[in-house]
Parts: C-alpha cells; structure tokens; sequence
C-alpha cells in the first residue's frame, strides 16, 4: 500500500465501468477519499459495488452524475469533491469516447462528440484542478487516460486518434506551464485492455489473434494493470515526474511488426 494516499480526495471521471472503475477500486483499497463520476443512470448499480469495495477496505467515496463535455458539469464535480472532503489532490481525467466511422462518412457531429468529451473534456477538468490547487496553493497532481493512439494511427477513428494525440501535447504544455508550482500532470495510454465493453470483441479468436500479433509480449492487457500506473503517479514514488506518458501496452508502441524481420 502506498500510505501517502490515505485521506487525499480523488476525482476520477468516467468511474464507473472499464479502466476508471478499476482506478475507482484500487484507490478506494488506499482508503482514499474517491469522487466516482458517471454520466448514465444505468452504471448506478456498478457505482454502487464500487462504493461497497471502497468502504470494506476503509476507504469513503461518493457518487457524482455529470457529463464531462459540459463546463458547468465540471465545475460542479470539482465543486462536489471540494465542498464534501475540504479539498482536491489528484485529478483523473479518465472519461473517454470511441466508434468507428470512416472518415470520409463521418458527421461533424460524431467528430464533434468525442473530441468534446475526450479532449475538451480532459482539458476543463485539468483547469478547473489547476485553479484549485493554486487556490489552495498546493502540489496537486493531473493524470489523463490517453492512449497508444496518441502516437499510433487508427483508420475509421480520425476523431479518437485526434483527442488522443490533442490530449498528449495538451499535457505536455500545461505540465511546462505548471510544474514550477509543483503540479505534476502526466498521462498513462493503454494498448488493448480486456474490461467489460472489449470482453466479448477479444474473445473472438480471430480477433484476438490479430491483436496479439501486434503485442510483443502476446498478452492482452487488463485494466487492473492500468490502475496499477495511476496509483504509481499518485504516490510520492512518482514525486519528480512531470510531462511524460507511460504506455502500458506490452510493448505495442514499438513495432512489433519488425519482431520477425531480418533488419
């Protein structure tokens, strides 16, 4: 257990299913204090076993329903955390959005959709934490759920490569800018992780097939292993790491289709 994370007050949007809820979990077991964003009355029921994990390990957590690509949502979650625990140390900026389209039938509304809420969506939930920890004038800390998207192309999903390659050099900035302040701001990006919306899609073994041959380390991710980075750039393990992107993708990220090749 990291024992510095006891007590800080964690916002994570996009908690209650896939990586967030795992992020939701694991910093609940440090008895954190976990904000746990939803947007959907029907993830109720997951939020609501979350919460249960979270009080049995001794940690507290309350739910807020708000959609990220929406300001004054936002400002009310950051609100919420403040106004209930006192105060805001780690922001996740975790809520995401993918469907394939190609690009050349895409609606400006579908590109629209996940930009708001993948980019825009990270971007005012970074400020709004920004402002309050130079409010409180504190060492906060920002971590975004980015993706091996942000530096790998994907056909049919101009919009979501977009956000993600957006997202990264969003970080980047905002961390230069910052981190004389002692915020640190860093984003982990996951390669092909098993959670409950991609179970059924790599449990096809032609499709997991083709997903393996991209991995070097022939392995499926999950998103336990994701929560694992996050909890690592929250604790003061990760204290002089500012900007920088951990991918956590056995090895997708570098090229793996020269695994076989001669040189």
């Amino acid at each position: 257990m990291f024992k510095e994370l006891e007590n800080k007050v964690v916002v994570i949007t996009g908690g209650s299913s896939g990586i967030g809820k795992a992020m939701v979990e694991q910093f609940g077991k440090e008895k954190a204090n976990v904000v746990i964003n939803y947007r959907s009355e029907k993830s109720l029921d997951a939020v609501a076993e979350s919460i249960k994990i979270i009080e049995d390990a001794g940690g507290k957590a309350i739910k807020v329903q708000a959609d990220i690509s929406k300001e004054e949502d936002v400002n009310h979650l950051i609100a919420t955390a403040v106004s209930v625990f006192g105060t805001l140390d780690i922001m996740i900026n975790n809520a995401g959005f993918e469907k394939a389209i190609p690009t050349h039938e895409m609606p400006l509304s579908e590109w629209q959709k996940v930009i708001d809420i993948n980019l825009t969506g990270a971007f005012m939930g970074s400020k709004a934490a920004v402002n309050q920890f130079l409010k409180e004038d504190k060492k906060g800390i920002i971590i975004n759920t980015s993706s091996v998207h942000d530096k790998i192309p994907w056909p049919n999903y101009v919009n979501y490569a977009a956000s993600k390659g957006g997202l990264k050099l969003m970080m980047e900035t905002m961390s230069m800018e910052y981190a004389q302040y002692g915020i640190r701001i860093n984003n982990i990006s996951p390669g092909a992780i098993v959670t409950e919306h991609t179970k059924e899609k790599f449990s096809d073994p032609e499709t997991r097939a083709e997903t393996l041959e991209m991995i070097p380390a022939k392995v499926i991710g999950d998103a336990q292993q994701v929560a694992n980075v996050a909890r690592f750039l929250a604790s003061d393990l990760a204290d002089y790491i500012h900007g920088t992107t951990i991918y956590v993708d056995g090895g997708m990220t570098n090229y793996p289709a020269f695994m076989g090749g001669k040189g």
